[in-house]
């Protein structure tokens, strides 16, 4: 079994993201001994954004820029990890309703048509199957169905429709919020996103 474990926080030690990612992945380990783990720092080691460079490396033309070139290894092992792992954790921290840049670069080098998803008549079909998300969402203010703020939520949201949509429908989240609201807010915030992850079943 191989989990692939993803941070885009640019907060390093910081960042709640992150502590809730590697429980989530100890909490795997200890549920699955033996268990492969991939690690990739989005923040610390980005992909380039798309360019029109890099779609017509796609479409076949060659590239002589070195830095492209290098750029496209890198969307490979991207998408070796991917089609490699049985669970994959997310962390992805809110940034202006929306996720970290580092991690949407990730998601523009794994959705691919033809590989992890394919146009058919009856629409799009995902390709990645059998396997399970968990996000680590985390964010300063309460963005949970229900509160006034909802409908600014394109974090989860977006991730949970993109996974769907790549064929990944077994999604988990774990989540801390409200956490700019002061420190006693932030500390219950954590608090339960850890009772959640403790929570995680085989």
């Amino acid at each position: 079994m191989k989990l692939l474990h993803l941070d885009s926080s640019v907060l390093g030690a910081a960042s709640v993201s992150r502590r809730l990612t590697s429980e989530i992945v100890l909490r795997h380990q200890a549920l699955h001994p033996g268990i492969e783990v991939i690690s990739r720092d989005l923040a610390a080691d980005p992909a380039l954004h798309l360019s029109g460079a890099h779609l017509a490396a796609f479409q076949g033309s060659a590239s002589e820029d070195a830095l492209i070139n290098a750029d496209l290894v890198k969307g490979n092992a991207y998408m070796y990890e991917l089609f490699a792992a049985d669970i994959l954790v997310i962390g992805a921290p809110m940034y202006n309703l929306s996720i970290p840049t580092p991690l949407k670069a990730w998601i523009d080098r794994i959705a691919v048509a033809g590989q992890t998803f394919r146009y058919t008549a009856g629409g799009p079909e995902g390709l990645l199957k059998n396997k399970k998300a968990f996000i680590a969402s985390t964010r300063g203010g309460v963005y949970s169905a229900g509160s006034p703020a909802a409908a600014l939520e394109h974090q989860e949201s977006y991730l949970i429709g993109l996974l769907a949509f790549l064929g990944v429908t077994d999604v988990t989240v774990v989540r801390a919020e409200g956490m700019a609201l002061g420190p006693e807010a932030k500390e219950a915030a954590v608090a339960r996103a850890l009772e959640d992850i403790a929570a995680i079943a085989a």
